[in-house]
């Protein structure tokens, strides 16, 4: 088997693709279920509010035809925010992941934002390891409404707004 393309791509919000990247996330945050409290936001989602994200200035970028990863990114006014970010389980480890958040890095460089954020749950250990691994440090914790305890972490790495680096 040869290596998958893993050039990131848009995804506009007519695009039948929205379909594909909301099953994948639906699958990829399952294990998610028995292991988060509250519950998570994607079982929310719907195609409509993914084009609205795309129509109100968020993007959302894909890898693979058909896809087998995903992130949404939302410009905030110091920051790139990446949000909803999938790798298909069963091709996890390939650094495709990597990928997704180099190109939110390239993306901040070309707005003028300093600094990529995320979130990740206080639960999902795991995510916290493969984020920092990528550069991120938790600079934060938050708590859902209704919760008298940490529920998410906020994490933030600085990028390089030299494009051309």
């Amino acid at each position: 088997m040869t290596d998958p393309d893993i050039t990131p791509w848009l995804i506009q919000s007519d695009d039948i693709a929205l379909y594909d990247a909301l099953a994948l996330l639906r699958t990829s945050f399952q294990f998610m279920d028995a292991r988060i409290d509250p519950p998570s936001s994607i079982h929310r989602l719907t195609v409509e509010g993914m084009q609205a994200h795309c129509r109100d200035g968020g993007e959302i970028w894909a890898i693979g035809r058909p896809l087998f990863a995903c992130m949404f990114l939302t410009p905030k006014s110091e920051c790139l925010y990446i949000g909803k970010l999938a790798v298909n389980e069963g091709i996890r480890g390939q650094g495709i992941c990597r990928a997704l958040i180099n190109h939110a890095a390239i993306r901040a460089a070309e707005l003028g934002l300093p600094t990529l954020e995320l979130q990740t749950r206080v639960e999902l250990t795991e995510n916290q390891r493969v984020f920092s691994r990528l550069g991120f440090t938790i600079v934060n914790s938050e708590s859902h409404e209704g919760y008298d305890r940490p529920t998410d972490f906020l994490l933030r790495k600085p990028i390089n707004l030299s494009v051309d680096s």
